[in-house]
């Protein structure tokens, strides 16, 4: 009987390990709990990301255990990219937004278009009579289909209050700019006393598949006799844009 005991502490033991392992050098999963990233991503999404796809620091590791700002086997994000990153506010507070600056980069907003590095990043309406959720407020938004580098995506302006016009913004070195797809329902880079920009070391990783997702409006998963109304089967394994 005690050999029995020991070996099942052994088996769960070396399960603890090889999770650990995964989790921290391959892939994490994150919650989707606000409603920053719609269209593309909403609340209750379940996610895997890459945690090798930028490099490790201290982030990549459970607690961020040292204060060593240190990056191993970095590699350089691109723009259009969706990332998991920790708030420079905290650091330890989980983000994901899409990479919209680089380090050197300029991003305006000027008469509601949005500028690039002084040039207005093209968009294509593609709905002209959309609704989309911020947090329990319902916005009416125009959706538009923009392109940074080769990355298409949606990105929802609200018809009536959206984003005029702003300071320029100059990315630092080793840092980056994010911004929501919800533009206006987005806390963000554009928020320079609680977001700002993010450096190099706080990335967490790249998101790379949705894996699981359920409505919670229309019930939790354990409510399992609401399964037919809040799991969303279409957005199993959908490739993250």
């Amino acid at each position: 009987m005690k050999k029995i005991i020991l070996d099942n502490i052994k088996t769960l033991f070396y399960a603890l390990i090889i999770a650990l392992i995964i989790r921290t050098f391959l892939f994490q999963p994150f919650y989707i709990p606000s409603s920053s990233m719609e269209p593309n991503l909403l609340i209750g999404d379940r996610l895997f990301v890459s945690k090798y796809a930028y490099g490790f620091s201290r982030h990549s590791f459970p607690f961020s255990p040292t204060n060593y700002n240190i990056r191993f086997f970095g590699y350089e994000p691109k723009r259009g990219d969706v990332i998991v990153f920790k708030t420079p506010a905290d650091d330890r507070t989980d983000y994901i937004k899409r990479l919209i600056g680089l380090p050197g980069d300029t991003i305006q907003f000027i008469d509601g278009e949005f500028f690039l590095n002084n040039s207005v990043v093209e968009r294509k309406e593609i709905n002209t009579s959309t609704i989309i959720n911020c947090g329990s407020e319902i916005l009416d938004v125009n959706f538009f289909e923009e392109e940074l580098d080769g990355v298409k995506y949606i990105a929802a302006y609200r018809k009536k209050g959206t984003l005029q016009n702003t300071d320029k913004y100059t990315v630092p070195s080793g840092h980056y700019f994010f911004m929501g797809d919800n533009r206006d329902c987005s806390k963000d880079s554009r928020f320079l006393s609680s977001v700002g920009y993010v450096s190099f070391n706080n990335l967490v990783g790249k998101a790379k598949i949705i894996f699981f997702s359920n409505n919670i409006e229309e019930g939790y998963f354990i409510k399992f006799w609401k399964w037919n109304k809040s799991i969303r089967l279409k957005r199993f394994f959908k490739k993250i844009m």
